[in-house]
């Protein structure tokens, strides 16, 4: 399909730089057969029905951007880091930039000032460079002793459309992980869970309503634009995620007894597709994914969405096209325009029903 038929036009005023607090608090626009409904992320429950799962994704962001200089040679230029995927216990590929002012083989020193990382710093040689800014960096720690040198000296790596209009602090280590954060390997946030607080899920257990877990490493090609002027020509990024065999069943179960799957973020239902058989059995799964979702999908295992508001000609807005029709996402984006919804990472979220059968 044609990218430049999931554009829109977005007011950069409705870009959300800090979340609603309490989380809970954010609005909710309900999209069901074509009705739009403005809500809260606290009426989720009266949504819902008892036998309903709902499908959270448990992944950690870790502190993955660095700052550093390249060193050893006549000039040491600022380079910025985005850590995306781990390799083995040294050595990770990165979004790098000025990508143009490193080649394979040079040498990179991370440090910031006041945080101190063993010796103060943590070195890096660029292994092998790849296209659009990705390089292979090998570090000089291993294992355990590289995680706490990047959790000492790394920050959480906002969405750029977030850090150009304001430096990350201290307040983003703790807005920018869900409530269900436990299991580390992300470099960015399964963004629908942060609406979500210790309330809002009693409430839904009160309902009635599961709530199961599930991990997939979200990868900073979720920020990524689509380039390219058909969807076909796109690449997506490969992110890791686990589904475990009681999970599967519990799904299934629920499923088997009338209850509906209620995918929170696209992470999870992305997740949760990739592991569906054709009859929408779902199964256990420990594999990386690289699914992408664009109109024409037939979905299998996902009944409801709980979803942020995307970017313009991104994947994720292709994605929510798919799964409640194009043309009534154009229209429920243009009303959440209109009436001030936040939009992106730290916005507020639609509650969007699958269309056709």
């Amino acid at each position: 399909m044609r990218t430049d038929l999931f554009d829109f036009d977005l007011p950069p005023e409705r870009i959300a730089l800090r979340p609603a607090q309490p989380r809970d608090s954010a609005k909710m626009l309900v999209v069901e057969n074509g009705a739009l409904r403005d809500q809260t992320i606290a009426d989720l429950p009266q949504w819902l029905r008892p036998g309903d799962q709902l499908v959270v994704n448990d992944t950690k962001v870790i502190a993955a951007q660095l700052k550093g200089r390249r060193i050893g040679r006549e000039t040491e230029p600022k380079i910025e880091a985005t850590l995306i995927k781990r390799l083995d216990g040294s050595r990770w590929q990165a979004l790098v930039k000025p990508a143009k002012k490193l080649v394979a083989g040079d040498r990179i020193r991370f440090g910031n000032e006041g945080k101190v990382c063993l010796l103060g710093h943590l070195d890096a040689e660029v292994e092998a460079k790849g296209g659009e800014g990705e390089v292979t960096l090998s570090f000089s720690f291993h294992g355990p002793a590289l995680d706490q040198a990047i959790a000492d000296l790394g920050s959480p790596p906002l969405p750029p459309y977030i850090a150009s209009k304001r430096t990350p602090d201290d307040q983003d280590f703790a807005d920018y992980q869900t409530m269900f954060a436990a299991n580390e390997g992300a470099v960015a946030a399964p963004t629908a869970g942060l609406h979500f607080t210790p309330a809002l899920e009693q409430g839904l257990l009160a309902r009635g309503v599961g709530i199961n877990r599930v991990t997939l490493h979200v990868g900073a090609g979720t920020f990524l634009p689509v380039k390219v002027d058909d969807t076909e020509g796109h690449r997506m990024h490969a992110e890791w995620g686990t589904i475990s065999a009681e999970t599967a069943e519990r799904l299934n179960t629920a499923r088997k007894n009338g209850g509906r799957i209620i995918a929170v973020g696209t992470t999870s239902l992305r997740l949760l597709e990739s592991a569906a058989a054709e009859d929408g059995t779902i199964q256990p799964f420990a594999a990386e994914t690289a699914i992408f979702i664009t109109p024409g999908y037939r979905f299998r295992a996902v009944d409801i969405l709980l979803t942020n508001f995307h970017l313009p000609k991104s994947t994720l807005f292709m994605l929510v096209s798919a799964f409640s029709g194009l043309e009534t996402m154009k229209q429920a984006y243009a009303h959440a325009i209109a009436s001030g919804y936040r939009f992106y990472s730290y916005g507020d979220a639609c509650l969007l029903f699958r269309a056709g059968p």
